[in-house]
């Protein structure tokens, strides 16, 4: 115990120290610091990794060879723990970016010894060093090398969210593969580099404004899943979004209904949760969110079931309020054969997993195109509720995750612009429709708009969009504050 109490209090002090000399180098080089400390560090690995070639060449005796090597690779392990000088706002995102610094530690050095590897072989092939010195040159070289790159790429496979489990396979079946390992190093550099930009940007952003509380609303957020999913603790089907909200003030529950049901079932479900949730806390009222049949889940809750006494307001988020031409189709083609089978194993895996009645062919039959519209006459809108709802649309197949990519082709054949799963024209419901149009070739998915795959998509910042959204004027009667 006093030993780990001892690497804790060094690691402390280490910081620190670090710390001082960061401030003391920018107080003289300002904006340059973190360039000038880069190449300083790449001069002395390459210096470090020459240092038996520059050794023999000025007659350096052996005690000397000792010391060089000891000092070298002694700053070989400060530089692992500090390889540059930056602070971040956390521990993921320091190590994030010190593994990415070290991989690129690894590919400027990794040029410089190629010329000096080269040279030390021609050098001893004509007998103008010694092999014990070529040797020791080599074994240098191999060992330097070898501690920064396993450290760089560690660190970011510990760390990346972006990376995912493709990159970081691909990494691992190419890692042997010349060159396509070093194409996937450079690809797993630019991911990593950008996430730790973005995501410091990100933590600046929310701790600047900390004290502003943008999401903290007069009643708090109750999040509504979509259909095939369950809310749990260990991989939460909003993604980061819960936290970025919560982060910025917002006090959050949610619909916890079962994975596959009836609208009318789900929403049974639903109406005493809300009922239970405000009987509990005391909040009054609560704001709804909610992501594809969640809604309507939602509006038979607040329309049939007495749940707007409960309810303040209704964000549908990629809902397919108007049905699914896609799901009808499917549902009318199909063997029924086959769609037993697969209600059969469905019901039978999710009430493993805690579903208490679970219905595939119910939900998938309230979604189409024939039950919506009949939905929507027997279920209006409920006074004194506020309904707002938020569309998206794919660019291509190859915008979406699997099995998005495979359905967006089909579903826009029956129903035109879609998220992979739901018609652009399906999801505008209430005073007010937000259309997030996808930049470049993206595209914005079913998954993407709930963060369900954890992705920064270039264009469309999908955490801040919801931290806007709960601030939006059409919740400024709803604040908290005002």
């Amino acid at each position: 115990m006093r030993f780990i109490a001892w690497l804790i209090t060094l690691a402390e002090n280490s910081d620190r120290i670090a710390e001082a000399a960061a401030d003391r180098l920018r107080a003289k080089l300002g904006g340059h610091t973190d360039m000038v400390v880069r190449i300083v560090h790449f001069l002395l690995i390459t210096a470090g990794i020459s240092s038996p070639l520059l050794m023999y060449f000025a007659g350096a005796p052996l005690p000397v060879y000792v010391l060089v090597y000891t000092a070298f690779f002694t700053y070989l392990i400060v530089y692992c723990i500090f390889p540059e000088l930056k602070k971040y706002p956390t521990f993921r995102l320091r190590i994030l970016a010190d593994g990415t610094e070290q991989i690129l530690a690894f590919f400027v050095t990794g040029i410089a010894c190629l010329g000096i590897a080269a040279y030390t072989i021609w050098a001893a092939v004509c007998s103008v060093i010694p092999t014990l010195t070529a040797v020791s040159e080599g074994i240098v070289l191999f060992c330097a090398e070898l501690v920064i790159f396993w450290n760089g790429i560690i660190k970011v496979y510990c760390t990346s969210v972006q990376l995912g489990l493709k990159y970081r396979v691909w990494g691992i079946v190419l890692g042997m593969v010349m060159p396509a390992d070093l194409v996937m190093l450079v690809l797993i550099y630019r991911i990593t580099r950008r996430e730790c930009a973005f995501e410091t940007e990100k933590a600046l952003l929310n701790k600047s404004r900390r004290d502003d509380q943008l999401c903290r609303t007069k009643y708090p957020l109750l999040l509504v899943h979509g259909v095939f999913f369950r809310d749990s603790k260990l991989m939460n089907y909003w993604g980061r979004i819960p936290a970025e909200l919560e982060a910025n003030g917002a006090v959050i529950f949610y619909g916890e209904q079962q994975s596959a049901a009836s609208v009318e079932d789900s929403a049974a479900e639903l109406a005493e949760r809300i009922e239970q949730l405000v009987q509990k806390t005391g909040c009054g009222k609560v704001n709804i969110i909610a992501h594809s049949k969640g809604c309507l889940d939602s509006r038979y809750a607040i329309s049939k079931l007495g749940s707007d006494k409960y309810v303040a307001s209704l964000t549908t988020i990629n809902t397919p309020h108007h049905g699914c031409l896609f799901a009808e189709y499917l549902l009318n083609t199909a063997p029924e054969k086959f769609v037993k089978s697969v209600e059969m194993i469905y019901n039978s895996a999710f009430k493993r997993l805690g579903d208490p009645n679970p219905d595939f062919l119910a939900a998938v039959t309230d979604l189409t195109n024939s039950r919506c519209e009949q939905f929507d006459q027997d279920t209006p809108d409920a006074p004194g509720v506020m309904y707002q709802s938020v569309g998206s649309h794919a660019r291509c197949s190859k915008s979406g995750r699997f099995p998005l990519n495979l359905s967006y082709p089909i579903v826009k054949k029956y129903d035109g612009d879609n998220d992979g799963l739901v018609a652009l024209t399906s999801a505008p419901w209430g005073e007010d429709f937000t259309v997030l149009h996808p930049t470049g070739k993206r595209g914005i998915t079913h998954a993407d708009v709930i963060d369900l795959n954890r992705e920064n998509i270039p264009g469309f910042d999908v955490r801040e969009f919801y931290v806007q959204l709960v601030n939006t004027v059409s919740y400024t009667h709803l604040r908290a504050h005002e």
